[in-house]
């Protein structure tokens, strides 16, 4: 089995049980596992030498909309709050098809290798024109990143007072034997699995009860995850209360919506009951502040959730609301609105560090990922901090999150490079982004 040693590193951070960082670290690769860390180790393999680099653990993102890399910076809904965001781009998302999603979720998976995610997972909710769950997960594959879809849908169109148009709804039923395809074709629950498929019924405005409740016993019948938005803004709160007669999180745990086996992004407007409940049940959060400040919903309580023992990862959410994926950026920005809200001392650049490496995986109950320890999967993320953006710092594994770089030199998934010198080693990037940019033309066209 070929052997590969990552050495000579300025630090290694393991995010191990005692979070130690090793000066002058190596990581000792075999097959898709680490088998060591420390100093000083030798291999008859081939060597990466990392001197003036950081080393961590690949980072975990746990919420994206990898097709809406084909719709960024869309003028009408550049300053629109979420729903009127919504209106503004249902109409030309209805018109992808399924090259759209395969190209548009390649350069989006591609984005995130860049700045050093070696899992994301992915919330598709719309099927237009013959597109399939099969189409991003192809990509993924071609790209090389381990991989987290979710079976999402639409059900309540506007017709029967929901959000989206008709067009993009889908019948429940059709749904339901959907997402058994896709568990059934995709879905690895192995340790070291590239692909876990999970449901995600899109919103409480966007679906029935019946079929978050439906969805929730066929996850559990299947051994899969579940994922939805929750909690998201004003507009969020004011729909349950007036719709369901009660705040999202008690929606959320009437319908079997709480426990191990589920997160839910945003949660900006969790009120303490809510995050006790969460606390409690073990759900998870998908924290995504960029977006969060991009669509003017607020600031998520990260710091009392993770007070109080809620699981918070980080997402970058779709790029048309972010309106990039760029996650190192993204713990950044998460570190930087909890000071806001809450003081300078609200969360240091290691916390941010660890929510985003050791926080996705648990998240996504990816016990094998998240951290450098022998046994776990060989995901990580090559830092070179000897170039400008961390030039000076006297700290150089708080420099990642305080000034930089943003992009990785090398990212390694399950042992395979996926990036080599800063540049994605395993597809034509530039055409793929000509062929984007070519899909964009034709829709704003």
């Amino acid at each position: 089995m070929n052997e590969l040693l990552i050495r000579g590193a300025e630090a290694v951070v393991t995010m191990d049980g005692a979070r130690a960082e090793i000066a002058g670290g190596d990581v000792l690769i075999r097959g898709g596992t680490i088998v060591a860390v420390g100093q000083g180790l030798t291999t008859t393999g081939e060597v990466v030498e990392a001197r003036g680099c950081v080393v961590t653990p690949g980072l975990v993102n746990t919420h994206h909309h990898l097709y809406q890399t084909l719709t960024r910076a869309v003028p009408g809904g550049q300053d629109a709050l979420l729903f009127g965001w919504l209106k503004t781009l249902y109409p030309i998302w209805g018109r992808f098809g399924p090259e759209e999603m395969f190209i548009s979720a390649q350069i989006g998976l591609a984005e995130l290798g860049l700045t050093g995610c070696t899992l994301t997972s992915d919330h598709l909710y719309l099927y237009p024109n013959g597109a399939r769950l099969d189409d991003t997960i192809a990509a993924a594959r071609e790209v090389g990143l381990r991989f987290h879809p979710t079976r999402g849908a639409m059900s309540i169109g506007e017709s029967a007072g929901g959000l989206p148009p008709d067009a993009l709804v889908e019948r429940e039923a059709a749904i339901l034997e959907d997402c058994i395809r896709v568990v059934d074709a995709f879905h690895d629950p192995a340790e070291g699995a590239m692909v876990r498929v999970g449901l995600a019924p899109c919103s409480p405005f966007s679906v029935s009860r019946d079929l978050m409740r439906e969805a929730a016993l066929l996850a559990r019948d299947k051994g899969v995850m579940l994922h939805t938005h929750l909690a998201e803004n004003d507009e969020d709160i004011a729909y349950s209360l007036a719709q369901f007669g009660c705040r999202p999180g008690q929606y959320a745990e009437d319908l079997g919506w709480t426990g191990d086996d589920v997160w839910h992004a945003h949660c900006v407007k969790l009120d303490g009951s809510e995050i006790d409940l969460f606390a409690r049940s073990g759900t998870g959060v998908a924290h995504c502040p960029c977006s969060n400040c991009r669509l003017g919903s607020g600031i998520a309580p990260v710091r009392r959730m993770r007070d109080r023992g809620v699981k918070v990862a980080l997402g970058v959410d779709g790029s048309a609301s972010n309106d990039a994926g760029n996650l190192i950026g993204e713990a950044r920005q998460a570190m930087l609105l909890q000071r806001v809200a809450n003081g300078a001392d609200a969360m240091s650049a290691r916390e941010a560090l660890e929510i985003a490496t050791l926080g996705g995986a648990r998240v996504l109950g990816r016990s094998d990922c998240g951290s450098l320890e022998p046994g776990k999967r060989a995901d990580i993320a090559i830092w070179d901090v000897s170039r400008i953006e961390a030039a000076g710092s006297w700290d150089p594994v708080a420099a990642l999150i305080l000034c930089g770089p943003t992009r990785v030199r090398d990212l390694f998934v399950e042992g395979q490079r996926v990036v080599r010198d800063g540049q994605i080693a395993t597809i034509d990037l530039p055409r793929v982004i000509e062929r984007q940019n070519a899909l964009a033309r034709r829709l704003a066209g």
